[in-house]
């Protein structure tokens, strides 16, 4: 198995073979905590305008998500993985717009499969891809709007990396890492109802799920499910 790691939309162009989206703070956080609490799937959209008319026309009934980190107007949450753990998502089809993580998911061209990882899933998704077994995997840390690399997404691009390869780091010393990052602070001097210190914690309990967020292309969406 081949193993590439790419970073920002530049990269998520590049990407070729399974590809693995990485957003840590804060979409593929949000993703995972949304499955967990029973939403049926979630639609990956570019924009926040395409979120709100596929809402309109009944395709989803939740749209979640961000621009410049904060809930864009006529969206029912934020790209907040402490709103997803508090709101009645069982059944529901959310439509998710953020722009990095889902924007990097819209980028992909040629992909065999497509995952949208961040810590919390970082092991099943190694799982999934292990079992599979493809000749390329094309890791990608999308950053700060896909236009800046991030600690947190390279790190987890690193991690996930060492656990397809075999080996085991240690998770403390990697949470560790991430907290003492810049992209953490703006989760320390909250503006809701948009971001939440709250979210930063749940984005930092490695391999809490045991489940991969697998990304298809359905008719003419990209459409996130669980992977067991």
């Amino acid at each position: 198995m081949e193993i590439r790691i790419e970073s920002l939309i530049e990269g998520a162009q590049r990407a070729r073979g399974t590809v693995v989206i990485i957003d840590v703070f804060r979409a593929f956080t949000t993703a995972a905590v949304a499955l967990s609490r029973g939403a049926s799937r979630i639609i990956m959209v570019a924009e926040p305008d395409e979120a709100l008319q596929l809402r309109d026309k009944g395709i989803g009934e939740l749209c979640v998500g961000e621009v410049d980190g904060k809930r864009p107007e006529g969206f029912d949450l934020g790209n907040s993985p402490y709103d997803m753990a508090r709101a009645s998502l069982a059944g529901k089809v959310i439509i998710q717009s953020t722009r990095a993580g889902t924007v990097g998911v819209a980028s992909v061209r040629g992909a065999a499969m497509i995952y949208g990882t961040a810590l919390v899933t970082a092991e099943a998704t190694a799982r999934s891809i292990l079992r599979d077994n493809p000749p390329l995997v094309t890791i990608v840390a999308m950053g700060l709007n896909g236009r800046v690399r991030t600690d947190e997404d390279e790190l987890c691009a690193l991690y996930l990396r060492n656990l397809l390869e075999g080996r085991r780091p240690d998770t403390e010393a990697l949470r560790k890492l991430v907290l003492e990052s810049g992209e953490v602070a703006k989760f320390m001097v909250p503006d809701p109802p948009h971001s939440y210190p709250e979210d930063c914690g749940i984005a930092m309990e490695i391999d809490k799920f045991d489940f991969a967020v697998r990304i298809a292309r359905e008719s003419d969406f990209f459409v996130a499910r669980r992977c067991e």
